[in-house]
């Protein structure tokens, strides 16, 4: 999984995004909670270095507890401020804008030490394709306005929000790094759905994950495919997922493709279970 893949439409929000630095005040930083440092772009983190920043772990929901408190334990003993949210049910979102402001106070009492009358926050959303950007905004701003799919690299170009008469969210399109070497992390962002089903055949990537579950919990796939044994071939598996669903071509044939669709859907969603694919052991 040595994948290259930078399209064009994110080498130009790469070089709208350093242009624009200079009008904001701070930078809101947006992770998957399931990767909480593979869905860190090092692009991003080299551009906005010299920018006060907040981490957010978006998707905490489909998370593993435990995993989410230790990542969090990670990055503040590392000095950074850092906070979960839960975009379905909105818990935890009510702590980012004091974050933010807390982050920047000390620039606004400068700037009124210096006669300059106080101004709105300007904040830089940002974060690599399909982190929940835009529905952060929507629930920062109590609308329904931003353009949502769960599909990445939906918004195209920079957009400024207005929130609470006193901040300014600048939106902007989710950005990967041109060239993902490390094959773990290439996998992390393929079954989360940060990269696009095309760049990866939905059958490789559904085996792959097929091994990583048959290492961490495969009695979480035996009981929500009520199957009674784990397959040592992940193809094999994968063909007694999709028999048991019923997924039959002509000649009773197990339709792969299927299978491998629901399967990855399944997990993207939530509904195998709540899982983590950093560990925090992995980066001491």
């Amino acid at each position: 999984m040595d994948i290259q893949w930078y399209p064009g439409h994110m080498a130009r929000a790469k070089r709208q995004l350093k242009e624009r630095l200079t009008l904001v005040d701070v930078v809101l930083e947006l992770a998957d909670a399931r990767i909480p440092k593979s869905s860190r772009n090092p692009d991003l983190a080299l551009m906005t270095r010299r920018k006060p920043s907040l981490l957010v772990l978006t998707k905490v929901d489909m998370a593993s507890p435990r995993a989410t408190g230790e990542w969090l334990d990670y990055y503040r003993e590392r000095g950074m401020r850092v906070v979960v949210v839960d975009l379905l049910s909105g818990k935890g979102v009510e702590k980012v804008l004091p974050e933010l402001r807390d982050l920047v106070e000390h620039k606004m009492i400068a700037m009124e030490e210096k006669g300059i009358r106080r101004r709105e926050m300007r904040v830089m959303v940002v974060g690599i394709p399909n982190v929940g950007k835009s529905s952060l905004i929507n629930r920062l701003a109590g609308r329904s306005g931003a353009r949502v799919e769960d599909r990445p690299g939906v918004t195209r170009g920079p957009q400024w929000i207005n929130v609470a008469g006193s901040v300014q969210l600048m939106d902007t399109p989710g950005l990967l790094w041109p060239k993902l070497g490390d094959p773990k992390v290439a996998f992390r962002l393929a079954v989360t759905g940060a990269i696009r089903e095309p760049v990866l055949e939905g059958e490789e990537l559904a085996l792959r994950l097929l091994d990583w579950l048959r290492e961490t919990c495969p009695e979480m796939v035996l009981e929500r495919y009520r199957l009674e044994e784990w397959h040592p071939n992940p193809r094999a598996m994968l063909e007694a997922i999709g028999s048991r669903r019923g997924y039959l071509l002509r000649g009773g044939v197990v339709d792969v493709d299927k299978a491998a669709a629901i399967l990855l859907q399944e997990f993207r969603q939530g509904t195998l279970g709540r899982f983590t694919l950093d560990s925090v052991v992995e980066n001491q």
